[in-house]
């Protein structure tokens, strides 16, 4: 018995309702077109007072219903975002974009008129049914009160089974009139995901949308492994530096400070500018970056500050570079010069060498080393990294140990791909 009062009363039938009745109150304005279509039609100057009329008027109505949702693609996101929060319908199984296909606009206007005729119907019985069965059940006590020519009941009904059985009947009508409208909305749900469900073209841009975001998402995370990932490294190695000739060479501490300063500096900022592109949800590109051009030599600098002997040949023109390559190939070289730091230690020598041949950047980092990083814990994820923005820009990327020499190099193409945004 209380599992059929909650079909019948729960909370999900009472919100299911609401739509309904939500449904009646949009049906509203095409019911009173379809007044001033069917009054002239029938010489009726009292459509409003005639019940027959009336029900004619609302089957007018429909079809400019249906017309309206055709003409309006959003009325599919209107009507979905209803569903989601009054039938307890699955997120995922509706739409969140206007129609936009002529299916998608014909499944929307289906609804959207099954919506206005079911909500119509039950909204005109949630008018004249609470009164009629108040009515009945209170039919007894008022003509105990004051007889059945003060109530107006008909000779017909004035016998005592019938006052008996009419609060019976008023209550049966209320239930009668709460299962109309719980069978209604449960359809109404049951037919939404087919009516309101994406298409495949919805599911198609909303993967797109997805695989958008993860790439986005992906370039974050390089930038921040990249940039703070080496600056924690340099940083380590300087202040460990500084502190074994803290005593024996004040000079060389003093250099190792400001570098450690300069470098948590520049990091933060980078920090800050990739936060906030998480927090704004601008395009990765709005926020700065350093490039080969403007930032190698601080780069350089803030490296060798830690003990790293840096040997840099560069034979490209880095200000002539795309952008786009300056930027990822600044990337490119200051994993490889972290790599170095952390795994090949204070006082090594490496290499670097930037040149142009063939009509690509070529970018070699050479240093001894015992072992490969990504045999080293936490390894590797920087070498991935480098892959990735090599493959992404057309390039190709060689990394590996031999004779004790750790030896990255990258090749990227200077025209091509490097030309996209």
């Amino acid at each position: 018995m209380s599992r059929f009062a909650r079909l019948l009363f729960g909370r999900r039938a009472r919100r299911r309702w609401i739509h309904l009745i939500l449904g009646g109150a949009l049906a509203m304005p095409y019911v009173f077109v379809g007044q001033l279509v069917v009054g002239p039609a029938t010489d009726s100057r009292y459509v409003f007072n005639d019940l027959p009329l009336q029900l004619l008027s609302f089957a007018v109505g429909l079809p400019l219903a249906t017309i309206t949702a055709v003409l309006f693609p959003l009325t599919r996101s209107l009507e979905a975002g209803a569903v989601r929060s009054l039938c307890g319908v699955e997120a995922g199984l509706l739409a969140h974009g206007p129609a936009r296909t002529r299916a998608a606009k014909g499944r929307a206007a289906a609804w959207f008129t099954l919506h206005l005729g079911f909500g119509g119907i039950i909204s005109g019985m949630s008018l004249a049914v609470p009164p009629f069965a108040g009515f009945l059940v209170a039919l007894p006590l008022l003509v105990w009160l004051g007889g059945a020519e003060l109530v107006g009941l008909p000779e017909a009904l004035d016998h005592t089974w019938v006052l008996a059985l009419a609060p019976v009947a008023g209550v049966a009508t209320m239930v009668a009139l709460a299962g109309c409208a719980a069978v209604s909305g449960t359809l109404l749900a049951r037919w939404a995901p087919a009516l309101l469900g994406p298409t495949p073209e919805d599911r198609l841009a909303a993967a797109e949308a997805r695989a958008a975001d993860l790439a986005v998402r992906n370039r974050l995370a390089r930038e921040l492994h990249d940039s703070v990932g080496h600056a924690l490294s340099a940083v380590t190695l300087q202040a460990s530096a500084a502190r074994r000739v803290l005593d024996s060479d004040p000079e060389f501490v003093r250099d190792a400070l400001a570098a450690i300063e300069d470098t948590t500096r520049r990091t933060v900022g980078e920090l800050d500018a990739v936060l906030g592109v998480l927090r704004e949800g601008n395009a990765p590109g709005t926020a700065p970056a350093p490039t080969l051009a403007a930032d190698l030599a601080g780069l350089l600098r803030r490296t060798r500050a830690g003990g790293l002997r840096v040997t840099a040949t560069l034979t490209a023109d880095a200000e002539a570079l795309p952008p786009v390559l300056s930027r990822e190939a600044y990337r490119i070289v200051q994993e490889g010069l972290s790599n170095a730091l952390k795994h090949a230690g204070a006082g090594v020598t490496v290499l670097l060498r930037i040149e142009v041949a063939d009509g690509h950047l070529g970018i070699t980092v050479e240093n001894p080393v015992d072992g490969a990083p990504e045999c080293r814990p936490g390894g590797g994820h920087g070498l991935r990294g480098i892959a990735d923005r090599a493959r992404l820009l057309g390039g190709t990327t060689e990394a590996g140990a031999a004779e004790g020499t750790w030896r990255l190099r990258v090749r990227l193409p200077m025209r091509g791909p490097v030309d996209c945004p």
